[in-house]
């Protein structure tokens, strides 16, 4: 690392932690030349990827749409953020593991019902309507059929 006094490339650590999130290690560092210390902060390069769209328009990959698209979903429900964030980070770790350099949008709408329909079913329904385009009440209860089916939920007490 080189120095930002003297501009020597020597130096040594002197501390080092995790930041608060934990995504990035800070290192306090001294300059063997000059003996002035600073800091700097050691992150993991993330690949970025193209979304490929229904319509063949390619963009690169953005979280926040797709955290938008939950928050959206799992309006006005008992979900925490942390819950939603946690929803991000296993979506986002499925993307980064397949290492394809191309995604499309279906496979992510597809990752984030899966997630949903686990965490909260009237999220999912949610998302679900706005994803899969829902045209009528057919369509929408023929999703709702699925949950049911699946689950074993949504059955009447006696």
């Amino acid at each position: 690392m080189k120095c930002m006094y003297c501009g020597c490339e020597d130096s040594k650590v002197i501390d080092s932690r995790s930041t608060d999130d934990g995504r990035s290690i800070r290192r306090r560092r001294e300059c063997i030349n000059c003996g002035k210390r600073f800091t700097t902060f050691e992150t993991i390069e993330t690949v970025s990827f193209l979304v490929v769209k229904r319509d063949g328009t390619r963009q690169i990959y953005d979280r926040s749409k797709v955290k938008n698209g939950i928050l959206r979903a799992c309006e006005k429900r008992p979900i925490s953020m942390a819950q939603i964030d946690e929803v991000v980070d296993n979506i986002e770790k499925t993307l980064y593991n397949s290492l394809d350099e191309e995604i499309t949008s279906q496979k992510i709408g597809d990752l984030v019902m899966e997630q949903l329909k686990e965490l909260d079913e009237v999220a999912y329904i949610r998302f679900a309507a706005v994803y899969r385009q829902f045209k009528d009440s057919a369509t929408f209860f023929e999703e709702m059929s699925k949950i049911f089916n699946t689950s074993g939920k949504g059955k009447k007490k006696r």
